[in-house]
Protein backbone atom coordinates (compact mmCIF):
# COMPACT_ATOMS: atom_id res chain seq x y z
CA UNK A 1 0.00 0.00 0.00
CA UNK A 2 1.47 3.36 -0.97
CA UNK A 3 1.58 6.37 1.35
CA UNK A 4 -1.16 8.00 -0.75
CA UNK A 5 -3.35 4.91 -0.36
CA UNK A 6 -2.76 4.91 3.38
CA UNK A 7 -3.58 8.62 3.60
CA UNK A 8 -6.79 8.09 1.61
CA UNK A 9 -7.81 5.18 3.82
CA UNK A 10 -7.08 7.18 6.99
CA UNK A 11 -9.21 10.04 5.63
CA UNK A 12 -12.14 7.69 4.94
CA UNK A 13 -11.89 6.02 8.34
CA UNK A 14 -11.61 9.34 10.15
CA UNK A 15 -14.64 10.70 8.28
CA UNK A 16 -16.62 7.70 9.57
CA UNK A 17 -15.36 8.33 13.10
CA UNK A 18 -16.37 11.99 12.83
CA UNK A 19 -19.88 10.95 11.72
CA UNK A 20 -20.18 8.51 14.61
CA UNK A 21 -19.01 11.18 17.07
CA UNK A 22 -21.68 13.55 15.75
CA UNK A 23 -24.32 10.84 16.12
CA UNK A 24 -23.18 10.17 19.69
CA UNK A 25 -23.52 13.85 20.60
CA UNK A 26 -27.04 13.97 19.15
CA UNK A 27 -28.03 10.76 20.93
CA UNK A 28 -26.68 12.04 24.24
CA UNK A 29 -28.57 15.31 23.77
CA UNK A 30 -31.78 13.36 23.15
CA UNK A 31 -31.12 11.16 26.18
CA UNK A 32 -30.58 14.18 28.40
CA UNK A 33 -33.83 15.77 27.21
CA UNK A 34 -35.63 12.72 28.55
CA UNK A 35 -33.65 12.52 31.78
CA UNK A 36 -34.34 16.21 32.41
CA UNK A 37 -38.06 15.43 32.18
CA UNK A 38 -37.51 12.62 34.69
CA UNK A 39 -35.66 15.06 36.96
CA UNK A 40 -38.50 17.56 36.84
CA UNK A 41 -41.05 14.84 37.66
CA UNK A 42 -38.94 13.61 40.55
CA UNK A 43 -38.51 17.14 41.89
CA UNK A 44 -42.24 17.89 41.57
CA UNK A 45 -43.15 14.71 43.43
CA UNK A 46 -40.36 14.97 46.01
CA UNK A 47 -38.65 11.81 44.84
CA UNK A 48 -34.91 11.25 45.36
CA UNK A 49 -32.67 12.27 42.45
CA UNK A 50 -30.96 8.88 42.42
CA UNK A 51 -32.46 5.41 41.96
CA UNK A 52 -29.63 3.00 42.82
CA UNK A 53 -31.62 -0.14 41.95
CA UNK A 54 -32.47 1.16 38.46
CA UNK A 55 -28.91 2.38 37.97
CA UNK A 56 -27.55 -1.08 38.83
CA UNK A 57 -30.01 -2.71 36.39
CA UNK A 58 -29.02 -0.26 33.67
CA UNK A 59 -25.32 -0.93 34.21
CA UNK A 60 -25.85 -4.69 34.01
CA UNK A 61 -28.00 -4.29 30.88
CA UNK A 62 -25.38 -2.09 29.23
CA UNK A 63 -22.59 -4.51 30.15
CA UNK A 64 -24.56 -7.28 28.42
CA UNK A 65 -25.13 -5.14 25.34
CA UNK A 66 -21.43 -4.28 25.28
CA UNK A 67 -20.47 -7.95 25.36
CA UNK A 68 -22.89 -8.66 22.50
CA UNK A 69 -21.40 -5.76 20.52
CA UNK A 70 -17.81 -6.88 21.19
CA UNK A 71 -17.13 -3.77 23.28
CA UNK A 72 -15.23 -3.87 26.55
CA UNK A 73 -17.98 -4.09 29.21
CA UNK A 74 -15.80 -2.31 31.76
CA UNK A 75 -15.49 0.64 29.39
CA UNK A 76 -19.26 0.58 28.80
CA UNK A 77 -19.88 0.58 32.56
CA UNK A 78 -17.50 3.51 33.09
CA UNK A 79 -19.25 5.43 30.32
CA UNK A 80 -22.74 4.79 31.70
CA UNK A 81 -21.61 5.60 35.24
CA UNK A 82 -20.28 8.93 33.97
CA UNK A 83 -23.62 9.63 32.25
CA UNK A 84 -25.63 8.56 35.32
CA UNK A 85 -23.54 10.81 37.57
CA UNK A 86 -24.28 13.76 35.28
CA UNK A 87 -28.00 12.91 35.22
CA UNK A 88 -28.09 12.79 39.03
CA UNK A 89 -26.34 16.16 39.15
CA UNK A 90 -29.08 17.56 36.87
CA UNK A 91 -31.79 15.96 39.00
CA UNK A 92 -30.31 17.50 42.14
CA UNK A 93 -30.23 20.90 40.44
CA UNK A 94 -33.89 20.51 39.42
CA UNK A 95 -34.81 20.23 43.10
CA UNK A 96 -33.46 23.69 43.87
Amino acid sequence: MSNDDVTDELTRIRASIDNIDAALVHLLAERFKHTQRVGRLKATHDMPPSDPAREARQIERLRGLAIEADLDPTFAEKFLTFVIDEVIRHHEAARQ
